[in-house]
């Protein structure tokens, strides 16, 4: 074991919900029985960050932020098998305790201790503090939007190829959000024909696995002609501005032949639910993947259910299993065959934390990237 002093680190928090995020200093705890400490060198800024900044996301401030990173071990603590100082890792928002039912189903996106893991480590505790020795919660397990973050290995992957930094903390969100809701939950069938509503940091993922996946046509709807122009790079065939559109839904039936086998509702929002819902034929696959708010609901006619066999579902971080899937997405990558540098529209440091959130709150990326010196 190696256990280094205490490390001062400056991290992006949500000191209160609705208010601006801030970039202070910190405190980080070196590891203890089952963690890591990691020297971060890059992290997305995801919506989810800032839902949790507005409350959307009602996880208890103050938070730091952060849980797409990827950084370089620095320390270790006891009990830790299969990483070592040096290592390169990725983080997963995902708590896999490899032992309950779904972890060991095949399913541990879904595993029980993440209900442990919203703001703290397993055990229940936080390895940071502010300037005043006050504890700082960390979003998902994670608050890697700091220059130094203390996560246990459940929530870590070792990172085997040789990929940029940046490419590997954007796998660890939203290219596997948006493509594994695609490949891994519905499970899109070549030939097919898709409509993914939403052409942000996850839609465009969703994008290209419906490209990589083969499917033989891919609708991206959105309301930004900058986000559509991105998503046909991406690999979308069509695209349509529902912005200019009185009835999408019709729009989408009559542009793919009377409805799509699959639509994946990247937005968050429960009236877009309902939309990609109404825009299947019979037979089709509408995935929920947007986080919505708390109070947000979705309203289907139910006879649609039975006579049409519709199937509406959910996919929460792609159903990802990502010690098997984070290596799968990064040899796309190094195939050619997955776009990831494309995808980073901004690059920040850290006091620039501010404007990145900013400007994802304006839509004026597809990712923004803080990256540390």
């Amino acid at each position: 074991m190696n256990t280094p002093a205490r490390q001062k680190a400056k991290a992006v928090i949500a000191r209160a919900h609705g208010a601006p995020v801030v970039v202070e200093d910190i405190w980080v705890d070196p590891p203890r029985q089952g963690e890591v400490m990691i020297k971060m060198e890059a992290c997305g800024v995801c919506h989810s960050d800032l839902s949790t900044a507005k409350g959307i996301i009602p996880l208890p401030p103050p938070v730091i932020l952060g849980h797409e990173g990827a950084g370089r071990i620095l320390a270790v603590g006891d009990g830790v098998k299969g990483l070592a100082i040096g290592d390169r890792v990725v983080s997963s928002f995902v708590s896999m305790c490899g032992h309950c039912r779904y972890c060991t189903t095949g399913r541990p996106q879904l595993c029980d201790q993440n209900a442990r893991t919203t703001h703290t480590l397993p055990d229940g505790t936080v390895r940071t503090h502010d300037m005043n020795n006050q504890p700082l919660n960390v979003f998902c397990g994670n608050g890697v939007m700091a220059e130094y973050a203390t996560l246990h290995i459940d929530n870590v992957v070792k990172v085997e190829h040789e990929l940029p930094m940046e490419c590997c903390a954007l796998i660890s969100c939203g290219v596997m959000t948006g493509f594994g809701a695609v490949v891994n939950t519905a499970k899109l069938t070549a030939g097919s024909i898709a409509i993914v509503f939403g052409a942000g940091g996850v839609g465009l993922n969703a994008i290209q696995g419906c490209a990589i996946a083969g499917a033989a046509m891919i609708v991206a709807a959105d309301r930004s002609d900058s986000k559509l122009e991105l998503a046909t790079l991406f690999g979308a065939t069509h695209t349509v501005n529902a912005a200019n559109e009185e009835n999408i839904v019709k729009t989408l039936k009559k542009h793919t032949g009377g409805g799509a086998d699959y639509a994946f509702e990247c937005v968050g929002l429960g009236k877009v639910v309902e939309q990609a819902y109404g825009s299947l034929r019979k037979g089709g696959t509408a995935v929920a993947v947007g986080v919505a708010g708390g109070k947000d609901t979705t309203t289907l006619k139910t006879l649609t259910l039975s006579f049409e066999e519709k199937t509406l579902t959910g996919s929460y971080y792609g159903s990802a299993r990502p010690r098997e899937d984070f290596p799968r997405l990064m040899s796309l990558y190094q195939g050619g065959r997955l776009k990831l540098d494309e995808l980073i529209t901004h690059r920040y440091t850290i006091d620039e934390a501010s404007q990145a959130f900013d400007d994802l709150a304006n839509g004026r990326n597809a990712r923004g990237m803080i990256v540390f010196g």
